[in-house]
């Protein structure tokens, strides 16, 4: 199928606003349906938000395996069923108030490949269910813990009851929910006061699109190349024979191999798909931005 336009277009979402608000207002903006979203951004956060255009929506899964880097704000001595502000918040009578130099002991252990449990107000499915739906019914939410990665963890300010922290993790990571866990390592609650994305992978909030300027010409001019979406997997030019093979789904000897998925561009530098290990020790191109293979 032949799309009018095919890329990556990095938004700066403001809170308040859903990502599918996002992605529904650029749909507007190019007057097509083939638009979606590389990760959620709660209303409540605000930054940089992916949106994926064209044949681009194919490569959504790679672009959830870039880090994102969060600037949080959370409020101690307090909790909420949904860890932040967006629910009732009951304020402990008699706080403990951790000194600077307890929060940075604390903060090692949340650091590095860790076991993180998901917010109950979360879209997490529960039972075939959106856990934020059980919960809002008033309903017991048992939610298993689930691997993550924080690649880093920095006290950024910290004024009691406000702490500020610098967080770059995997997706899938509950921001929310770093907040929840630190502050019970310390004896105490806390809730997400304001959330801030400042950039998946390379893609950064200052160079993004305000959401509130997104106008058939802007989102045109902000559209990147789809192979931006890729620009950190390993890259191989296809041409002549080859590239005729690897649309036509025959498999490719690529040399040197390590066995991982490689973006595939044409002579021209664009993206013809991304070529994945296949069982016979080479390569297939899936997705395939061209043919039917």
């Amino acid at each position: 199928m032949r799309f009018p336009f095919t890329g990556l277009i990095p938004v700066d979402k403001p809170a308040g606003g859903s990502s599918r608000g996002v992605v529904d207002a650029l749909a507007r903006a190019l007057g097509m349906r083939a638009v979606g979203h590389a990760g959620t951004l709660d209303p409540l956060a605000s930054g940089v938000v992916l949106v994926c255009v064209g044949h681009a929506t194919k490569l959504v899964d790679w672009l959830h395996d870039l880090p994102k880097h969060y600037s949080a704000t959370f409020v101690l001595g307090r909790s909420s069923p949904s860890d932040d502000l967006e629910t009732q918040v009951t304020e402990e009578p008699d706080p403990v108030r951790p000194d600077r130099a307890a929060l940075e002991a604390a903060l090692p252990a949340f650091r590095g490949p860790i076991l993180q449990r998901p917010c109950d107000y979360s879209a997490v499915h529960v039972g075939g269910q959106r856990a934020y739906r059980l919960a809002r019914k008033g309903r017991v939410v048992e939610l298993e813990a689930k691997p993550v990665n924080i690649d880093r963890l920095e006290v950024t300010g910290y004024e009691w009851p406000r702490l500020g922290l610098d967080i770059v993790c995997s997706s899938g990571t509950f921001v929310r929910a770093i907040g929840r866990d630190l502050a019970a390592a310390l004896g105490t609650g806390a809730v997400m006061e304001s959330l801030e994305r400042t950039a998946v992978g390379p893609f950064h909030r200052a160079a993004a699109l305000p959401l509130a300027a997104a106008d058939p010409d802007t989102v045109k001019v902000a559209l990147l190349p789809a192979a931006a979406a890729v620009a950190h997997l390993p890259r191989t030019v296809l041409a002549g024979d080859m590239l005729e093979r690897a649309v036509r789904g025959g498999i490719m000897p690529i040399a040197d191999a390590v066995g991982g998925d490689i973006a595939a561009v044409d002579a021209a530098g664009e993206l013809v798909g991304i070529l994945r290990p296949h069982g016979s020790g080479g390569h297939r191109l899936r997705p395939n931005f061209r043919g039917l293979g």
